[in-house]
């Protein structure tokens, strides 16, 4: 449980750093509870798509030797995008291009979150 939480925050860390970096096409205009909202959508969105489409994907995956998994990425992020707009929660994707480049923003910020945090993790069982 305690695992789930700290991906939600790192997520929403995530997510919002992406839409305050300046991507064209790819914006936020509400409060933090509303961000916990789109990063849970997002974890539900990676948690049930992304392994169906990481399956049927796969061959272009291998071909690519993993860079086709970007293009999964960003897919994800888009499809957050609509279900988020869907529910008038003020999260924002707009293209292709905004997906793409928010999904490696959002991929490189949450690696660092949990560096950081997995860190401090080992640091407190010890």
């Amino acid at each position: 449980m305690r695992h789930l939480l700290l991906r939600l925050i790192i997520n929403a860390i995530a997510l919002f750093a992406a839409t305050q970096v300046g991507i064209p096409g790819l914006r936020f205009d509400g409060d933090w509870k509303t961000i916990v909202v789109v990063a849970f959508i997002f974890g539900l969105v990676n948690a049930l798509i992304r392994p169906l489409l990481a399956l049927l994907t796969c061959p272009l995956i291998l071909l690519t030797l993993g860079l086709f998994t970007l293009v999964v990425n960003a897919a994800m992020l888009a499809l957050t995008g609509w279900l988020a707009q869907q529910f008038n929660l003020g999260f924002v994707v707009d293209g292709f291009w905004a997906a793409f480049v928010g999904a490696l923003v959002v991929s490189i910020v949450s690696w660092a979150l949990a560096l950081v945090v997995g860190e401090e993790h080992e640091q407190r069982q010890r």
